[in-house]
């Protein structure tokens, strides 16, 4: 696709940011009109996930959840999980998967790009409506969390730490998604789920908190480099207290050191794919 880089690339534009807030509300527009799918798309996986591990498990007393005691602690553990999990996937649905139909068949990148604002101005837009629903998902998994399990919840909300810890998540989600689908090309999107959703997912500290995994070192740190992980570390860190979790100064430090790594080859690969 030959589309040529906009004039105003090398510098920010007047209308920049209008153009921005314009296409993130037009983003918002088409999120309301499809309401019903992304409340469906969003809350499935963590309903059947918190269903079947909090509920169904402790009902029966089979595997995780075998006595009370243990199966409270699960549950307590797999909320910040499933809500990691609700965040992270955003980024890939919300941003990943349409930029991919837009840079392919759909080709409806290039009306965006003729948008008087420089490239990576649409880029960071793509960001920005990823993390708003990365947000609103995390918004509508939260009471499915509590009303789901079949064994008491025990946490402990820091609100403050929240309302600014869900967005950087977001973020991170947003900027994550952007990547993916810079670097993917059309004819390889099941390797999105194969490859990439996959192992973010179960390597993600989602259904074990990280220190956890103390017994096996080399993956201990080797899962380090998954964002995934320091969303649920984080997650648990603000809505727990009797869960070890990993330092919360540790947790900032690499999720905005990750936004900072990925917006950029993010941006930059959303550039080489627009010239190219």
């Amino acid at each position: 696709m030959k589309v040529a880089a906009h004039p105003s690339t090398s510098r920010l534009a007047p209308s920049t940011p209008k153009v921005i807030l314009a296409l993130l509300g037009r983003d918002v527009r088409v999120l309301r009109k499809q309401a019903r799918v992304f409340i469906i798309r969003t809350a499935m996986q963590p309903l059947l996930l918190m269903f079947v591990f909090t509920y169904v498990f402790p009902k029966i007393g089979q595997g995780i959840g075998g006595s009370v005691r243990s199966a409270s602690g699960f549950s307590t553990l797999l909320v910040a999980g499933v809500l990691g999990i609700s965040i992270i996937f955003q980024g890939i649905q919300a941003v990943a998967l349409p930029l991919v139909q837009e840079f392919g068949f759909s080709k409806e990148i290039e009306d965006r790009v003729l948008a008087p604002a420089p490239n990576w101005a649409i880029a960071v837009e793509k960001i920005l409506s990823g993390a708003l629903q990365a947000c609103l998902a995390a918004l509508i998994v939260f009471p499915i969390a509590l009303v789901v399990p079949a064994t008491p919840i025990h946490l402990h909300i820091n609100f403050f730490a929240i309302v600014l810890f869900v967005p950087l998540a977001g973020l991170v989600s947003g900027a994550l998604g952007l990547t993916i689908g810079t670097l993917v090309p059309p004819t390889q999107i099941p390797l999105i789920f194969a490859i990439i959703v996959l192992p973010i997912t179960f390597l993600g500290a989602v259904y074990y908190p990280w220190s956890a995994l103390s017994p096996i070192p080399w993956l201990k740190y080797l899962i380090l480099l998954n964002p995934l992980v320091y969303i649920n570390e984080g997650l648990r860190a603000f809505l727990t207290t009797g869960i070890v979790h990993m330092n919360t100064a540790a947790i900032i430090v690499a999720s905005v050191a990750f936004l900072a790594l990925l917006t950029a080859a993010g941006i930059r690969g959303f550039e080489k794919r627009i010239v190219s």
